[in-house]
């Protein structure tokens, strides 16, 4: 994609047209007001494009952010709130600084569908409040809150909120469908706004705003509450890493040649995060849907983030007063329709219908974030997709019992080979996950001299897995069955040697390069036994 100022600068109008109403709304649901919203739009929306490490990438207030600060805003008012933003800005400075932005790669997708399907849930349900008219009810659980809320709506329902919330989600997603280029979030809140005016209408408005930034000031910190903020603070930063990091892995996808640098994003990140508290902004992020907007109407550079800030520090110095009548009810119908559009039924279909495991995965995680935190979600798909991905790992080791060349015996000392030898091929990983599953398998083996291992095919060894072939060994030994092994590779010998299991074989000459050698060897042993003839032929070779 060229360059062009002209399409930068379109672009930053078209994303700030978008992002006016949401940054009003997420500034509200957060429990900090409009003027937040705002401010983090401006603030960190200018210093995560001009640092960050995406050309395209749009950040401000966010629903997923909003859904993790209404319960510390609950538990720690707004001084609360800043200082978490400001410790957030902190370490994710620090993880740029250990260049830990590689790491999104590994959160795999179920994870990911499951906590956006998660995190839409959660944002619809926070509007269920401002959308009935009613204040909003005590909790810090998003389906105890809208219960509530239903009940007191119930007792005395306002229709003309539910009208407004009700008519601006359809206007949305109406719009969208019929004409996809047009900011329907603006115009339904506009008419909305009209509608209420001239009507008279008995909706109650977002109230005053100021005309302007508040001077950056540290007055919220409290150098006494750090300790308590630390877990608040660090999971409001793994949501901004991972939700900025995708974001811009969205905007990547979206275009060709542009790869984002990840460890830049969390610098910029977290620089945006360290400033946006000095202006009384909430915690911010990399914004998916505004980056895609930004993306989809020709944004090349940084010029056009820095456009979409630069128009909404215009209408917070200008337009004040009359952004300050917009209906409540409004902006929630706004949010409503936002977390319908965030939900990709033919991803979630097709995630489903993949494996089981997928399915599995996808389910937990939209639970967990519906019922526990974004934080504790994430945490939960990540083991889960870990522990079922290593018993897919494990379940490809193998121990499979090979025949032996017949080479060059006869048929009678072949018979003799194979009755008292026997070996074992061991394909695969061999660690922790399918370690015992493969000593239960060995030392089961019966009625023979000598086993032969076969380590050659062996993938990937852990000290767990080097750990059960040392006992399976010295169970074997103690039968009476001697031990063979061969092909042991470089990286396998330093994890076998870590735990002693190669002392043995390797003190008493068991330890071979090569199958055939260790075949030889076993001959020798049966021959020594008086169980095999001894070999008195010239020549004689082993293939295999």
């Amino acid at each position: 994609m060229g360059r062009s100022p002209r399409r930068d600068l379109l672009a930053g109008l078209t994303v700030a047209i978008v992002a006016l109403p949401l940054a009003l709304g997420f500034g509200v649901s957060s429990g900090l007001g409009a003027e937040a919203g705002l401010a983090t739009a401006v603030v960190a929306g200018a210093l995560a494009a001009l640092f960050g490490g995406s050309d395209l990438q749009v950040s401000g207030p966010t629903g997923a952010m909003t859904v993790v600060l209404v319960p510390i805003v609950a538990e720690y008012g707004t001084t609360g709130v800043l200082t978490v933003g400001l410790m957030a800005g902190v370490m994710l400075m620090a993880l740029a600084a250990l260049r830990a932005g590689t790491c999104m790669r590994y959160v795999p997708a179920p994870v990911v569908e499951g906590f956006t399907l998660g995190i839409a849930c959660v944002i619809g349900l926070q509007q269920v409040p401002q959308a009935l008219g009613v204040p909003v009810p005590d909790g810090d659980r998003v389906l105890v809150v809208a219960w509530r809320a239903v009940a007191e709506f119930a007792g005395n329902p306002n229709w003309i909120a539910v009208g407004l919330a009700v008519s601006v989600a359809v206007i949305m997603l109406g719009g969208a469908r019929l004409w996809p280029t047009v900011p329907f979030s603006l115009v339904a809140v506009v008419a909305a706004t009209v509608v209420a005016q001239v009507a008279d209408l008995d909706a109650a408005p977002i109230g005053d705003l100021p005309s302007g930034l508040p001077a950056p000031s540290l007055g919220f910190l409290d150098p006494g509450a750090l300790g308590s903020l630390l877990a608040p603070a660090v999971a409001v930063t793994a949501l901004a890493a991972l939700e900025s990091l995708l974001s811009a892995s969205v905007a990547d996808g979206m275009t060709v040649g542009r790869r984002h640098d990840p460890d830049r994003e969390l610098f910029g990140q977290g620089l945006a995060n360290l400033a946006a508290p000095l202006f009384g902004g909430v915690p911010a992020t990399g914004a998916i849907a505004r980056t895609a907007v930004n993306v989809r109407t020709g944004a090349g550079s940084r010029l056009a983030a820095l456009t979409h800030a630069a128009i909404l520090a215009v209408i917070v110095f200008a337009a004040a007063p009359l952004v300050a009548r917009i209906p409540l009810a409004a902006l929630a119908g706004v949010l409503l329709a936002t977390a319908v559009r965030m939900v990709e039924v033919g991803s979630l279909r097709a995630m489903a219908r993949a494996t089981r495991s997928d399915a599995l995965i996808l389910v937990l995680t939209a639970v967990a974030t519906l019922a526990l935190d974004l934080v504790y979600a994430v945490i939960i798909g990540l083991a889960v997709a870990g522990a079922l991905a290593l018993r897919a790992v494990a379940r490809q080791a193998r121990l499979d019992r090979v025949p032996l060349d017949r080479g060059d015996h006869s048929a009678e000392e072949h018979a003799l080979l194979a009755e008292h030898i026997v070996a074992y091929r061991i394909d695969g990983p061999l660690f922790f996950a399918a370690a015992h599953r493969f000593l239960l398998e060995l030392t089961e083996v019966a009625d023979v001299r000598v086993v032969i291992l076969r380590m050659s095919r062996v993938s990937t060894m852990d000290a767990t897995g080097a750990l059960v072939l040392k006992d399976a060994v010295e169970r074997l030994t103690r039968r009476g069955i001697l031990v063979l092994a061969s092909g042991i590779r470089p990286g396998q010998r330093r994890v076998l040697d870590s735990v002693g299991a190669l002392e043995s074989l390797r003190h008493d000459g068991r330890e071979y390069a090569s199958t055939p050698e260790a075949i030889r060897a076993a001959r020798h042993h049966l021959e020594t036994a008086g169980i095999l003839p001894a070999d008195t032929g010239q020549g004689r070779t082993v293939r295999g």
